[in-house]
């Protein structure tokens, strides 16, 4: 076989460009040190409104008079508990895991943690700029190329193991910058989708094609040589790595996900989790941008965050057995002005929320409290010209504690991971402070 020929025989793959380009990456496996720890990212694009996610109910500031159209009364919310802070009613089913641990069923905060008021220090109201800073860890540091995820995967030797496998991917019909860096990771929709269209017997002949050409064809020619042979190998080698993950696929413990491209993304997740050894997945959930008609207790903010809670309950269900070694993360760029618009929606802002589940999360609400919100109830206008809530907690610092907390990473890995972190830490100490949401 040459390579005119293996390309002809590629287009068995009946793969899109897109989806040619991202076979062609390397996969090996989640860490040198057979680290059980695993993460599920989830991206709220479009900037979500946290102040309706996580309703500061105690701050007099928040009513009818700056949020006619989209202000949810108190009789329609979810009690937190705390006595300051409720939840949107669209958040229900997540608040099993909120209530009590999805694994032994203890009375008390459970495994998730509502975090509000995260942001950074000089936020952009860009989609595009904001979106990038949260993924590469970097804010207003175009310097910095490759994706937070990434470097955590690099300085932890994740790519270094010689046994192939899945370390990452992500489930979206774009690349994540989360995970960009000089050793690509795969990006698909479906697991199904990434197979050669024959038998057994065809994919194996194709797999030992790319070996067989690559290893002969390219030895001692050129500086680039151990790059091109690794791709090819890597192509195969993602082959093989998700034939386990392949085939017919029933929920455990009673798990629906939602019919929705986000549960769809999440039960591929699930099977991911369960049938290869991948560390790290991203998942995409757009819709938050909510310029006009955002809607209250109902609406379009009620369908967004119903189709996350209902993600998180059905993984809390389906990943039962790894729930002590998963963690669930949600971001999003930005938050929405605290003044409602004239179009019955909200524009963009600053601080927003987060939400982290999983067994080792001390579940609770982080910022929304007495303590935590700000004095006479002005947090709601507390940065520029008083439309929007300014952070307390620059998004670095939890993302750092999950590196640290969840993976085991040494800090002297955190500069190298997050880029800048010691200087946003002395800028700002009360923003870079950790909130103990790990144990």
């Amino acid at each position: 076989m040459n390579r005119r020929s293996l390309l002809r025989s590629s287009a068995a793959l009946g793969a899109s460009l897109p989806f040619w380009n991202s076979l062609q990456q390397r996969a090996h496996a989640a860490s040198t040190t057979g680290n059980p720890k695993k993460l599920i990212f989830i991206f709220q694009r479009g900037g979500n409104d946290g102040i309706n996610t996580i309703i500061p109910r105690g701050d007099t500031g928040y009513n009818t008079d700056i949020r006619p159209d989209i202000f949810i009364p108190e009789n329609a919310a979810i009690d937190s508990g705390n006595g300051f802070a409720q939840f949107h009613p669209g958040l229900a089913p997540m608040m099993g895991i909120y209530n009590h641990s999805a694994i032994n069923g203890a009375d008390g905060m459970g495994n998730l943690a509502a975090i509000h008021r995260v942001g950074y220090a000089r936020q952009s109201r860009s989609h595009f700029d904001s979106q990038d800073y949260w993924e590469r860890g970097a804010p207003n540091n175009p310097s910095i190329e490759n994706g937070i995820f990434y470097r955590h995967l690099e300085a932890t030797g994740a790519f270094d193991r010689t046994d192939p496998g899945l370390v990452a991917a992500g489930l979206s019909s774009r690349a994540f910058t989360a995970l960009r860096g000089t050793t690509p990771v795969p990006n698909f929709r479906r697991t199904s989708d990434f197979d050669f269209r024959g038998n057994n017997r065809k994919r194996k002949a194709f797999s030992d094609a790319i070996r067989s050409l690559y290893g002969r064809d390219l030895q001692d020619q050129t500086p680039t040589t151990s790059t091109i042979l690794s791709t090819g190998n890597a192509l195969s080698d993602t082959l093989d790595s998700l034939v386990p993950a392949r085939g017919e696929y029933t929920p455990t413990n009673g798990a629906e996900y939602p019919n929705s491209n986000l549960g769809q993304s999440l039960r591929e997740a699930a099977i991911l989790l369960k049938r290869t050894n991948i560390s790290i997945i991203g998942v995409d959930r757009g819709g938050h941008d909510t310029h006009n008609r955002q809607g209250a207790a109902t609406g379009n903010q009620f369908d967004n965050l119903n189709d996350l809670a209902l993600g998180f309950e059905a993984l809390s269900k389906d990943l039962e057995n790894q729930w002590d070694d998963l963690l669930i993360v949600t971001m999003t760029e930005f938050g929405r002005t605290s003044i409602q618009n004239g179009s019955g929606g909200t524009d963009h802002a600053e601080a927003s929320t987060m939400f982290l589940a999983g067994g080792c999360v001390k579940g609770g609400v982080y910022n929304c409290d007495e303590t935590t919100w700000g004095s006479d109830n002005q947090a709601l206008f507390s940065s520029k010209n008083g439309r929007y809530l300014a952070k307390n907690t620059d998004f670095r610092a939890i993302f750092w504690e999950i590196f640290e907390k969840h993976f085991g990473n040494d800090l002297a890995l955190r500069e190298q991971i997050i880029p800048g972190y010691a200087l946003a830490n002395l800028n700002d100490p009360t923003g870079m402070a950790e909130l103990g949401i790990l144990g």
